[in-house]
C-alpha cells in the first residue's frame, strides 16, 4: 500500500509561481512512476506531467517549458515547480503513483491541493 500526500497550493497572482509537493509512504518508491493530474469542477481529471523511476518525464504539450517535475528518492518525494501561472492552472492538483503506467484503476492517488490563479 502506498499512501501520498501532497502539499504547497494555496492562492497565487497571474505570472507568479508555486511548488507543489507529494511525499510517498513506502521503500517502493524508487521504483514507481509518478505524476501529477489536475481537476477543474465539471471537468475530466487531466495529465499535467509524469518522472519515471529513471527520470524520464513528459509532460501536458499545454504546460511544457512553465511546469517542470522531479523527484528526490531519498525523500520519496516528487515536486511540480510551476511557473508564469495563469488563471486557467486554477484547479485541484493530485499526486499519482503506479507501477510503469500511472492514472488507472490499480494506481495511488493523493488527496489533492488546491491551486488558484488570480487574474
Amino acid at each position: 500500500q502506498v499512501q501520498l500526500v501532497e502539499s504547497g497550493g494555496g492562492l497565487v497572482e497571474a505570472g507568479g509561481s508555486l511548488r507543489l509537493s507529494c511525499a510517498a509512504s513506502g521503500s517502493i518508491f524508487g521504483i514507481m512512476t509518478m505524476a501529477w493530474y489536475r481537476q477543474t469542477p465539471g471537468k475530466q481529471r487531466e495529465l499535467v506531467a509524469t518522472i519515471t523511476s529513471g527520470g524520464r518525464t513528459n509532460y501536458a504539450d499545454s504546460l511544457k517549458g512553465r511546469f517542470t517535475i522531479s523527484r528526490l528518492t531519498t525523500k520519496n518525494t516528487v515536486y511540480l515547480q510551476m511557473n508564469s501561472l495563469k488563471p486557467e492552472d486554477t484547479a485541484v492538483y493530485y499526486c499519482n503513483a503506479g507501477y510503469g503506467s500511472v492514472g488507472g484503476s490499480n494506481t495511488y492517488w493523493g488527496q489533492g491541493t488546491q491551486v488558484t490563479v488570480s487574474a
